[in-house]
C-alpha cells in the first residue's frame, strides 16, 4: 500500500479503487497478449455481449454494462476499425443500427474462451485467498450507493456540522425590520407584494404575536437569515406563514429548521391543525411542507392572489 493510502485512510477509497482498476488493467493487457487475443481490454464488455453471435444494438449494450451511449459509441467505432465489430440495420426497423462481430471477430472466440476461462479460475483463487470477499464487499457498497449516493453522504455529514453555526430564537422586538425586509424581499422575488402582506410585516406584533401566534427567527454565524410564523386563526386552528430565508445560506436546511420549530410551536400550543398556502411553481418549498407532513387540500378561498394551493397538518395525540 502506498503511503498516502496509510495516511488518509479509507477516505481516499475512490483513488485507492482508481489506482487498483488502472493496475489491473495493465496486467490486463499483458494477459490478452499471453492468449494472443487481439483486443483492448477495454472492449471486453461490448466482445462479451457479443460473444452469442447475436446482433445488438449500441443502446442495449449501453444499458446492460453500464456505460453512457457515447462510451459505447466510441467502443464500437474502434472495434469496427480493427475489424472485429461490423454494423448492421435492425431487422423491420431500418432506422436503428446494430452491431456483430465479423468473420475475424468470431475467429478470436476459442482463444478467448480459453483465457476467460483461466482468468476466472485465477480471481477465484485470488478471492479464496483473501480473508474477505472483495467481489462480494464491491457489490454491497454499489447497492448501498444507488440508495444513497457518496455526495449525499457527505453532505449530510457537512451539513449536519454546519448546523452548529444555526441558531433559532424567538422573535425579538429588534427583529421586527429584519423580519419585514427577509420577506418583502422574498415576495418580490417570486410575485408582487399585497395588501395583508404589507399589514402583517409592518407590525408582526400587533397582527401575529399579539393574537396568540409565534415568530421565530433564525440566526446562521450570529446574522439573522431566516424567518417563520405561525398564525393564530382560532383556539385550534394555525397557519404557517411569512417563511423566507436569506438567498445566501440556501442548501443549509434552514427553511425545514424553521418549519419544524413552528410545528413542534404549534403542538406546544396545542393547536389541532396547521395549514398554509403556497404556489405550485415552487417545488422546493412544497416538497419542504410535505417533508414536514402537510397534505395538499381544497380549502376555503384565499385572500393572496398568489396563492394557488393550500395543505394541511392535523395532529391527532
Amino acid at each position: 500500500m502506498l503511503q498516502i493510502y496509510e495516511n488518509t485512510g479509507k477516505m481516499a477509497l475512490g483513488s485507492r479503487l482508481k489506482q487498483l482498476s488502472e493496475a489491473l488493467a495493465k496486467q490486463a493487457a499483458r494477459v490478452y497478449q499471453l492468449y494472443e487475443v487481439d483486443l483492448d481490454p477495454k472492449w471486453f464488455p461490448v466482445f462479451y455481449m457479443l460473444k452469442s453471435g447475436s446482433c445488438l444494438p449500441i443502446t442495449v449494450i449501453a444499458e446492460a454494462i453500464g456505460h453512457s451511449h457515447a462510451s459505447v459509441s466510441k467502443i464500437a467505432k474502434e472495434m469496427t476499425a480493427a475489424g472485429i465489430l461490423k454494423s448492421e440495420k435492425l431487422a423491420g426497423d431500418a432506422r436503428v443500427n446494430q452491431v456483430c462481430l465479423t468473420d475475424k471477430g468470431r475467429s478470436l472466440l476459442p482463444l478467448f474462451d480459453r483465457q476467460t476461462g483461466d482468468m476466472e479460475a485465477v480471481v477465484d483463487e485470488l478471492l479464496g485467498q483473501c480473508q474477505h470477499n472483495v467481489w462480494e464487499a464491491i457489490s454491497e457498497v454499489e447497492y448501498l450507493l444507488e440508495e444513497k449516493d457518496l455526495f449525499s453522504r457527505v453532505r449530510d455529514k457537512y451539513l449536519n456540522r454546519d448546523r452548529e453555526n444555526i441558531e433559532l430564537i424567538e422573535y425579538r422586538v429588534e427583529h421586527a425590520t429584519t423580519f419585514r425586509d427577509l420577506n418583502y424581499e422574498w415576495i418580490n422575488k417570486h410575485f408582487e407584494v399585497e395588501e395583508s402582506d404589507s399589514a402583517m410585516l409592518e407590525d408582526p406584533e400587533k397582527h401575529i404575536i399579539a393574537k396568540g401566534g409565534y415568530i421565530v427567527i433564525a440566526t446562521y454565524k450570529s446574522s439573522v437569515v431566516g424567518t417563520c410564523a405561525l398564525i393564530r386563526h382560532d383556539a385550534s386552528r394555525a397557519e404557517l406563514a411569512k417563511m423566507a430565508v436569506d438567498d445566501s445560506v440556501k442548501g443549509k436546511g434552514i427553511g425545514y429548521l424553521l418549519g419544524q420549530r413552528c410545528v413542534d410551536k404549534a403542538r406546544e400550543l396545542n393547536f389541532r391543525e396547521v395549514f398554509l398556502e403556497s404556489n405550485t411553481k415552487l417545488t422546493p418549498a412544497i416538497n419542504l411542507y410535505k417533508k414536514l407532513g402537510f397534505k395538499r387540500i381544497v380549502g376555503e378561498p384565499s385572500p393572496y392572489a398568489r396563492c394557488n394551493i393550500q395543505m394541511l397538518l392535523t395532529f391527532f395525540d
